[in-house]
């Protein structure tokens, strides 16, 4: 990091891509503190010229960037950070901040896979914040981590009779009850998916 180009103000320009599709989602500053925080709790922050203070991405609007990966230029003076977007990046609730042409037309994004895990967890988060009345979710959340894990408990036991029933239309409903539940905890607990992507990926090496 010493090798790195600051400018005169002592910051980077680091520009955030979808590690999985490609796309450009924001562009930020970095100083040496805020590169620090990002590498080592693996969520980007960023230094705000306007408010002169460091700032976590997602802090208040549970839309994280995990990072993937962290990358220099040639020269030493930008960073990529690759990121796994939880929620949309922009403050206007676009996947990405570059969602407009310069005579201001609107830019569709680009086609990605789908991500049902991410697409209902954020549905979970939403139940979450919200706790809109009449909601299964906002009801487990608010009884808590025993119900839940009671919910867990009961779900694993009809996906091992499904499987021994030997009937795949049941097993699937099952698992997806099972997952469902799973990433409710998870969002009681203050963990998301990629927690436990990360933990995969760490088992793979």
């Amino acid at each position: 990091m010493n090798t790195l180009a600051f400018d005169a103000n002592g910051l980077l320009p680091a520009i955030v891509q979808d590690a999985r599709s490609g796309a450009v989602l924001m562009l930020g500053w970095m100083n040496e503190e805020a590169l620090r925080r990002t590498r080592e709790s693996g969520r980007v922050w960023f230094w705000s010229r306007r408010r002169q203070a460091l700032w976590q991405k997602g802090e208040t609007s549970g839309h994280w960037l995990r990072v993937v990966e962290v990358r220099r230029d040639c020269d030493d003076d930008v960073l990529l950070i690759l990121a796994e977007p939880v929620g949309p990046t922009c403050h206007t609730n676009q996947p990405s901040c570059f969602y407009r042409r310069l005579d201001d037309e609107a830019i569709l994004p680009p086609a990605v896979p789908a991500d049902p895990v991410r697409e209902l967890f954020a549905v979970i988060q939403h139940r979450q914040r919200e706790r809109p009345p009449g909601s299964y979710t906002s009801a487990l959340l608010e009884q808590g981590v025993d119900r839940i894990g009671k919910k867990i408990g009961e779900e694993a036991t009809e996906v091992v009779i499904a499987a021994k029933n030997g009937d795949p239309a049941p097993l699937a409903q099952e698992v997806a009850d099972l997952w469902y539940h799973s990433l409710v905890l998870l969002a009681a607990c203050g963990l998301t998916p990629e927690d436990v992507f990360a933990v995969l990926r760490q088992r793979r090496k």
